[in-house]
């Protein structure tokens, strides 16, 4: 792999793996069209050319809507998609000591909001959105976090990878169009030798190739080609989980390099709603078309009739006089139920209607919370390859960003890892929770019954439970078992010299009668 990599040219290494990919991109040009035709245009699209109008918006509507709900399942907004977990040693070092436990949570839960401040800085919700319209149309795209700068998405037609037989990524080449201008200039001075006088002064763009593939030491070696000509300001390489290239699938299978998209697998509805669409809205044209008709030969003349005003009085048989008009009402019925069916169904697919939902003034917070659950439910098998080649490796990329420029603590190799807590893992936290409020319920059953059940309870581990299931931070919230002794002892103390003080009152009047009291 690495010795055919460095033989071929970042350019000769697109053409050739440009074959496997168009068939995948046939598809997702396919899928764009009854959607959203300028995701993914042909290769020979010109802006002077107009896009293909769809007869029907249900594509476009339901790709807009789902992009939406995978935005707020992949970076939900005032609240971190993600959890730092520690591991290893570490772990047993902190089971050893655990005084130490609460001063690394609040550590670790420190940096975790220095995370979310550094994506809501790059503004990083909207390229991302822009990536998974074309995830649901195309079922492919390419992102990349440079350095500086916010992320750069590139559609399937602007780049071509490689992968092994599990999936894993071997090799990314990406093409765009660049000025020679804004090329460093020792690179464009050859880029310009290449052409002649002529058109080296016509000439204001070239392709430039971004070369990614993995070396045999696991490392990504990156460069970038122009004519052959390579930059030498691009030569870098990556460890795996610090490559900021990430080639994402919506929907993946077993040996295929690309993956497909979730358009792709209703395009059979899509195409029936699009055809039928066309019909009705071409027989309806055609079915609201009047034309008068006058017999040959008859006293009534066209041209009196044509230039008739409203109230005009003319000379005619009205019997001379018939309108032909299709009468197609009830074929048109037929279209529109069909019609009806489909878009049913594919409103059903991209979720663009809720069972639950109803339609009201005020909707309780609690219809709200179980509308949330029924969304990542039925995103769930979708959003768990996303949260593997996208949350993680963007969380991961960050926090070695960050460190590096000691924007966080630098923490030990292997000590902390990221655990995403959206989508489907939050579908188990709020299960546990579930089963937890059931438990609890049942317990004050019992005690109806026997009151010494609810004494088998730890009142302070439920309460620290129910919080970790609605995800709350407990820091300074609840009171610590040192916090509680404490505040009794006070409390005793406080009663102790009440009862000092009420004895006192009490005995100082009697006290008072013995010593005036006259002796004798």
């Amino acid at each position: 792999m690495m010795t055919e990599n460095l033989i071929n040219s970042a350019e000769s290494r697109y053409n050739s793996l440009s074959e496997k990919r168009e068939h995948f991109l046939e598809r997702s040009r396919e899928c764009s069209e009854l959607t959203i035709p300028t995701l993914i245009p042909e290769n020979s699209f010109t802006p002077t050319q107009d896009f293909y109008s769809p007869f029907q918006s249900v594509g476009s509507r339901g790709v807009n809507n789902l992009a939406s709900k995978l935005l707020l399942l992949l970076l939900p907004p005032n609240q971190p998609f993600f959890r730092l977990a520690i591991q290893g040693k570490a772990k047993e070092q902190v089971q050893e000591q655990p005084q130490l436990k609460t001063a690394i949570e609040k550590s670790l839960a420190q940096i975790e909001r220095e995370v979310m401040g550094k994506i809501e800085s790059l503004a990083i919700r909207v390229p991302i959105f822009e990536a998974i319209k074309h995830l649901i149309v195309g079922g492919n795209v390419l992102c990349h976090l440079p350095k500086k700068g916010t992320m750069r998405i590139f559609p399937l037609n602007q780049y071509v990878c490689k992968r092994d037989g599990d999936g894993n990524l071997l090799e990314i080449v990406v093409k765009e169009s660049v000025s020679i201008l804004g090329l460093e200039p020792e690179v464009r001075d050859l880029v310009l030798q290449q052409y002649n006088k002529e058109d080296a002064k016509s000439e204001t763009s070239c392709d430039l190739y971004t070369h990614i593939y993995k070396l045999p030491n696991k490392k990504f070696y990156v460069c970038q080609e122009v004519k052959g000509i390579k930059i030498p300001s691009s030569v870098g390489e990556h460890n795996e989980d610090q490559l900021p290239w990430l080639c994402l699938r919506m929907v993946r299978v077993d040996s295929e390099d690309y993956g497909r998209s979730y358009v792709e697998e209703f395009i059979g509805d899509l195409k029936s709603l699009e055809g039928l669409s066309q019909s009705l809205v071409e027989s309806a044209a055609a079915s609201s078309k009047m034309v008068f008709m006058v017999k040959p030969n008859s006293t009534t003349k066209k041209r009196d009739l044509a230039v008739a005003r409203n109230g005009d009085i003319i000379s005619g048989n009205q019997d001379d006089v018939s309108v032909l008009q299709a009468q197609k009402f009830y074929d048109l019925q037929t279209v529109e139920k069909a019609i009806g069916r489909l878009e049913e169904r594919l409103a059903y697919a991209f979720l663009l209607n809720t069972a639950i939902q109803r339609q009201a003034e005020r909707v309780t917070a609690q219809e709200i919370r179980y509308m949330a659950n029924e969304l990542e439910t039925a995103m769930g098998g979708i959003y768990s390859l996303l949260s593997q080649e996208l949350q993680l490796p963007l969380v991961s990329l960050l926090m070695t960003r960050m460190g590096s420029k000691n924007e966080i603590p630098k923490l030990p190799k292997g000590s902390v890892r990221p655990t995403i807590i959206t989508g489907v893992e939050a579908l188990g936290r709020g299960n546990d929770l579930q089963k937890l409020r059931e438990f609890v319920a049942e317990i004050g059953q019992l005690a109806q019954m026997n009151p010494q059940a609810v004494q088998m309870l730890n009142i302070g581990d439920l309460i620290e439970r129910l919080a970790t299931g609605h995800g709350i931070e407990t820091e300074n919230l609840i009171k610590s078992p040192e916090q509680l002794q404490a505040e009794q002892e006070q409390q005793m103390q406080m009663q102790q010299q009440q009862q000092m003080v009420e004895t006192a009152q009490a005995v100082a009047p009697k006290v008072a009668d013995n010593v005036t009291k006259p002796r004798g």
